[in-house]
């Protein structure tokens, strides 16, 4: 039986910009490529779980303007349900620049105001998509309230809670079942957090992901592959690890699919899984 998810988050227009390098202030220099696609951290885990059979819904804010028309027609083509997409009345679609050196290091310009986030009521709008879904992958980069309302209607309706980000509310963690950070975002995570609610920590590390669990964890290491662009890695490791605990695997074989989709992300130029 095919598996649903339902992803609470951010759709934006992604340009991604690659150069040589950075030009000096007051000068120029000629991009070595360019890409314009769905991007935002909730289009791209939704975008990884259709890749990896899951039918996933976004609860997303777009602008009414011919770019939200754009993205949500990729987004469908995607087979991702938008139909609990916001359509904001009078608001420019979420915008995310990236600025990519050859090397690796990336740098972002964002416009992501806050008509394009999500509110309290949107997520309550969005109640009986939340609550049919097998899992709810819950984005702690949405307003506090937003991220809260979502997570509670997931858990009373007794479906998988993965929240992905850093912790500003702690009463979220009794919604939890999996919390997912990065290295930045996993500051004061530890195994003593999954008394607050959560079974399973998802944690970046520099040299890997770590999994913890109330009586094991187990860490996996980076892979030995190329490192193209960092971005979008964590939202396919999210999207992998959630496919995989809907699956029912071990953890340790949760961490391997999860680590492998985030290592063949980060392989090449933009956050847009390419996992199928």
């Amino acid at each position: 039986m095919d598996h649903t998810a339902t992803v609470v988050g951010q759709l934006a227009r992604d340009l991604v910009v690659t150069v040589d390098r950075l030009p000096a202030a007051g000068t120029s220099a000629a991009a070595t490529g360019r890409r314009e696609q769905l991007g935002g951290k909730g289009a791209n885990q939704a975008v990884a779980l259709a890749q990896l059979g899951v039918r996933p819904a976004l609860v997303a804010v777009a602008g009414d303007d011919v770019i939200g028309d754009v993205l949500l027609a990729q987004a469908r083509a995607d087979g991702i349900d938008t139909r609990p997409v916001i359509r904001r009345r009078g608001a420019l679609t979420g915008l995310i620049v990236e600025i990519l050196e050859e090397g690796g290091d990336w740098r972002y310009v964002e416009h992501l105001p806050p008509e394009v986030l999500l509110t309290e009521s949107d997520v309550e709008a969005a109640r009986s998509v939340i609550a049919a879904a097998d899992a709810v992958l819950v984005q702690l980069q949405q307003p506090r309230a937003a991220a809260l309302a979502a997570a509670r209607i997931a858990h009373e309706a007794g479906r998988l809670v993965v929240l992905d980000g850093a912790v500003e509310d702690e009463r979220i963690l009794a919604f939890a079942d999996v919390l997912r950070a990065d290295a930045r975002e996993a500051k004061g995570l530890n195994r003593e957090t999954l008394a607050a609610g959560p079974s399973l920590l998802a944690l970046a590390e520099p040299d890997g992901n770590a999994l913890i669990w109330p009586d094991g964890e187990i860490k996996i290491p980076l892979g030995q592959g190329p490192v193209v662009d960092t971005t979008g890695g964590g939202d396919s490791f999210t999207a992998a690890l959630t496919e995989a605990l809907l699956r029912g695997l071990p953890y340790p074989e949760v961490a391997k699919r999860a680590g492998a989709a985030s290592g063949s992300t980060v392989a090449h130029v933009s956050g847009r899984p390419q996992l199928g």
